[in-house]
């Protein structure tokens, strides 16, 4: 079991030293990041949307549709229609292999959009697409990437920044206190935990492990026993979470390393391009110089 002890989103992207790695080793771990091996008839069930009785009027279940479930391809081509410009290679090898992993995720039978889920994306895309040369475009392509799987990237975002604003005024122990406590948030988590106790659908990811653990650091409460007494609260497994999170450090690990040797290659062609450059201005120096030299002494 990979034990998690105080470990900062932060500083999963920090590198281990190992610099033999290329954009293939990245997208060796992001295709092991999901995890999923489903029947294609995962990909063929019923759809339905329905409201929490239980819970609070801020849950909405979102279930995947059965009749208008589109392939992987055209998730694919729909990411791709909406983005058109080029993507760097070390970024884009493994946003194809996250949409594909997503699509399988998004459109099986038991898959519940849920906040925590959202923040855990919406954490490994900010980590993957760190760096990403223009924000603007890094903005597009989040947009892109959640519309091609017929889903908002605005409540994402939203989910996303109300959980962490959340987090950010708890401590280690009023976050595993939740179920016990009313208010939005409190809300979600205790419907997340009655689905995941087996009173409703609930499909665990990576995603929601990365969240999870997103909430944890915000509340500066990354002992392993807070984590354990909160997956306990949520009815998840940690075993689970401690074995993703090690993955998912794995993959940030090796995507930094990626992108330093991508940075140095650019960093090499600059300097090669610098040097033509150089030289061929100090050739026309001299071509002129000559020029000048016959011209006076005709």
């Amino acid at each position: 079991m990979a034990a998690v002890s105080s470990l900062s989103l932060s500083a999963i992207g920090q590198t281990s030293g190992d610099r033999k790695v290329n954009v293939s080793s990245a997208r060796y771990l992001v295709s092991n990041f999901g995890g999923f091996r489903f029947r294609t008839s995962l990909l063929y069930q019923p759809v339905q949307v329905r409201l929490s009785t239980t819970a609070s009027p801020y849950v909405v279940h979102c279930m995947s549709t059965a009749t208008d479930v589109p392939t992987v391809s055209e998730t694919k081509s729909d990411f791709l229609k909406a983005y058109k410009r080029p993507i760097p290679s070390v970024y884009n090898t493994v946003l194809q292999e996250l949409i594909v992993q997503q699509h399988l995720m998004r459109y099986k039978r038991t898959y519940r959009y849920d906040a925590v889920f959202g923040l855990g994306f919406v954490t490994v895309f900010d980590q993957l697409m760190e760096g990403y040369p223009s924000d603007e475009d890094r903005d597009a392509i989040f947009q892109a990437y959640i519309k091609a799987l017929k889903e908002d990237p605005e409540q994402y975002r939203i989910d996303a920044q109300k959980l962490e604003e959340w987090a950010r005024a708890q401590t280690s122990s009023s976050l595993v206190e939740f179920p016990s406590r009313d208010g939005e948030v409190e809300a979600i988590l205790k419907d997340i935990a009655e689905r995941a106790g087996g009173k409703g659908s609930f499909s665990y990811s990576r995603f929601f492990a990365v969240g999870l653990f997103r909430l944890l650091e915000l509340a500066n409460a990354t002992e392993p026993t807070v984590l354990e007494k909160f997956c306990a609260a949520l009815n998840i497994n940690k075993r689970s979470v401690d074995r993703d999170l090690d993955v998912y450090r794995n993959l940030l690990s090796k995507l930094v390393q990626a992108k330093e040797l991508l940075k140095e290659y650019v960093d090499r062609e600059k300097k090669k391009i610098e040097e033509r450059s150089e030289s061929q201005k100090a050739n026309e120096a001299v071509k002129k110089c000559l020029g000048e030299y016959q011209y006076v002494g005709q």
